[in-house]
């Protein structure tokens, strides 16, 4: 469970982001963070990371406060994929993936048999056990997003936070992506949270929707009355 409690963010301390706002987001559920181009959905992912600490407030894993927490036990409550590219063209896509079992690992980092397992069964999960020894340079920008979702998994953390894990996909690879974390939230029991403007498939495969809007934080379940609300919003702007 993520649990939001008093938080304020920001970039700039003048003008916060979210104010004073507390929220819960359930175990094992695939929750879409949803709202504009540079309304906050990023810091608001950081916070819950614990890579950018708020102005005030805690943000918890499991009971864990993510700004209190080493960097060794944080590593192994929430996993995080930026909106970076990948750019480590000479590995193969399982020696990225096998990246995942580095809070795990010794200091020298060396892979057991059972981490070697975990790996196997990551690539997998996503549908990449093919590309195994491919190049990370040779594949496409949705295979990409799947080995770091492997890698993701292979790290083995209650908690998934993706910063736009659907940007420059096709349609087809949009709804792939957004139905694949429902999967693994509803199977694997992680607790899952990507930030998003395309609204059709977080409508389809999320559990919750967290709306970011400029007034704060909207949560609800896609088929509330509220959310319903938020969708004509959009659809209004759009047209």
């Amino acid at each position: 469970m993520i649990e939001l409690q008093n938080i304020t963010i920001a970039n700039n301390p003048k003008h916060p982001l979210v104010q004073d706002q507390s929220l819960s987001i359930p175990r094992a559920t695939l929750t879409a963070l949803i709202g504009r181009n540079g309304c906050g959905k990023s810091t608001l992912l950081r916070a819950m990371a614990g890579i950018q600490r708020p102005l005030q407030g805690t943000v918890t894993i499991n009971g864990v406060d993510v700004n209190h927490a080493s960097a060794r036990k944080l590593a192994r409550l929430v996993a995080v994929i930026t909106t970076e590219s990948i750019k480590v063209d000479n590995l193969t896509c399982r020696q990225l993936v096998s990246y995942g079992r580095a809070p795990h690992t010794g200091m020298l980092g060396r892979l057991s048999a059972s981490d070697e397992q975990i790996v196997d069964e990551a690539l997998q999960t996503v549908g990449m056990e093919q590309f195994a020894q491919r190049k990370v340079g040779q594949i496409s920008d949705g295979e990409g997003r799947r080995i770091l979702l492997a890698r993701a998994l292979a790290q083995q953390t209650p908690v998934i936070l993706l910063d736009e894990p659907t940007s420059f996909l096709d349609v087809p690879g949009r709804y792939e992506i957004s139905a694949l974390l429902g999967r693994l939230a509803r199977e694997q029991g992680k607790t899952i949270v990507y930030s998003t403007h395309e609204l059709d498939p977080a409508y389809l495969n999320a559990d919750n929707l967290l709306y970011k809007s400029k007034q704060g934080l909207k949560f609800a379940a896609p088929d509330s009355a509220e959310m319903q609300a938020v969708r004509r919003e959009f659809e209004g702007a759009r047209n």
